[in-house]
């Protein structure tokens, strides 16, 4: 069994690397946050067995790693994950002439203020109760169940519970449904902090390929079929990070077979609602049966601060969602629960700002690309991003380089389960233009950097490991 380092390294994306290769490549792991601090690294030799490397190499790896602050070594002991002493990295501490372009999220809709003055009244209302809200206020929850039965998934209000954002929702899911050791089939790429989650509930992941021509709607069913998960995790709309949709009839097949093998699916629809001009709406999985429990979220379309989530998902299901919940918390802040009320009886003017938003972000990223050669934007309908063809496995070192001028960029690999995707990266389109101007002309230079260094990543291409 290989071990974690290895599994995030993906052991053939590295074949043939060089010791500093190495050392950079487990870097941009750790400043990522796929390795985390006081983590423990395999030994020099089992580190050597697991990636066919002579000892001597791994030595002079760890020897980088320890030089510039990344891990600690104790002589005869363990070596371990540490961040350096000294400055700071860009975006750490406060520094504010960085761009972090991990963050793929606007800032707060114009309506925002309005809406919260408005929900005043609904909050004083609300003083002489408990203040608990274990399901969600029921204005809340009506008007949610309105919006699925509007895009054609029949709801009522007692299907759905509020919760505090959309990966809370996803962990609530997993504390009352989840089985530690079972299988999960997971969208690669994908949602990070997802993929996170399913782990620390004890899950093994199964992937299934996107890209932003769409999903291998075969490869899906398969993979149900012989590996049988007990949950799915999916993105159909505006899939993040690719952008692509699920269309209705692949929507249909997966979730047939899904129900046939017994697997929950567990639809992120926090993407739903960023069209730009897709064309079509689809039907909401969660019209396919009571097999799908669907996540979603006010924190793209009006506000990453507000902490609103939400579950849909039938009655039995909210009843077990329901028994969990108090062991770690006994429901939702009241006052943003009231600004939602107010926000969702607004969806037009939401959904014009959000389009007018993402219009603008997306031709920023697009005229910044073109002072990237061989570097291919794709079809953006909407989303949170672009999916980004580098034209060459070079994401992390692109990643890097990107750090010394002073912008976060996470790779490719960040959003996978096994480190590969190194062609591939994510650009938010969610900036304010001139914002997204300045941190392209920061990539334009980490790219100049990257290529002037050595060979043209293109010409390195054909014989790179490519997945």
């Amino acid at each position: 069994m290989s071990s974690r380092l290895v599994e995030q390294l993906g052991a053939r994306s590295v074949a043939g690397a060089s010791a500093t290769t190495l050392a950079r490549q487990i870097t941009a792991l750790i400043l990522d946050g796929r390795l985390t601090v006081g983590e423990r690294l395999p030994s020099e030799r089992a580190l050597a067995v697991e990636l066919r490397r002579s000892r001597s190499t791994i030595t002079r790896v760890y020897g980088l790693l320890e030089a510039d602050g990344y891990v600690t070594r104790h002589h005869g002991g363990s070596t371990r994950v540490a961040l350096p002493h000294g400055p700071a990295l860009p975006g750490q501490d406060g520094d504010g002439d960085a761009i972090d372009l991990s963050i793929a999220s606007m800032d707060s809709t114009p309506g925002l203020y309005d809406a919260t003055v408005r929900s005043l009244p609904r909050l004083a209302a609300l003083r002489g109760t408990s203040g608990y809200s274990l399901q969600g206020l029921p204005e809340l929850r009506e008007a949610l169940a309105q919006r699925f039965t509007e895009r054609g998934a029949d709801t009522t209000a007692d299907e759905i519970i509020v919760t505090s954002g959309a990966l809370n929702a996803v962990n609530l899911i997993l504390t009352a449904i989840g089985r530690r050791g079972e299988r999960a089939l997971v969208e690669q790429p994908t949602f990070p902090h997802a993929l996170e989650a399913l782990h620390r509930h004890g899950y093994r992941l199964v992937p299934t390929p996107v890209d932003t021509d769409g999903w291998d709607t075969r490869h899906v069913t398969d993979t149900l079929l012989s590996a049988r998960p007990h949950v799915a995790y999916l993105i159909p709309d505006f899939h993040n990070p690719t952008g692509a949709t699920l269309p209705q009839e692949e929507r249909s097949r997966i979730a047939a077979t899904a129900r046939h093998v017994g697997t929950h699916l567990i639809v992120d629809e926090t993407t739903a609602e960023l069209d730009i001009d897709r064309g079509w709406a689809p039907v909401p999985l969660a019209a396919e049966g009571p097999h799908v429990i669907t996540v979603g979220s006010m924190s793209k379309i009006a506000w990453g601060g507000m902490r609103i989530g939400w579950i849909r998902a039938e009655r039995s299901v909210i009843a077990r969602l329901l028994a969990v919940r108090p062991s770690f918390e006994l429901g939702t802040a009241l006052l943003e629960q009231c600004i939602a009320v107010e926000l969702l009886r607004d969806m037009p003017a939401l959904g014009a700002h959000v389009r007018s938003r993402l219009t603008a972000g997306r031709a920023a990223v697009a005229e910044g690309l073109t002072h990237l050669p061989g570097v291919r934007m794709p079809r953006t309908p909407g989303g949170l991003s672009a999916w980004i063809d580098l034209g060459a496995p070079v994401s992390t070192a692109l990643s890097l380089a990107a750090r010394e001028q002073g912008l976060i960029l996470p790779p490719g690999p960040r959003f996978t389960t096994g480190g590969v995707l190194e062609r591939r990266l994510r650009i938010p389109i969610t900036l304010p233009p001139e914002r997204t101007a300045e941190a392209m002309a920061r990539l334009a230079l980490a790219w100049g950097d990257l290529v002037g260094g050595g060979r043209q990543p293109a010409a390195e291409m054909r014989h790179a490991a490519v997945i």
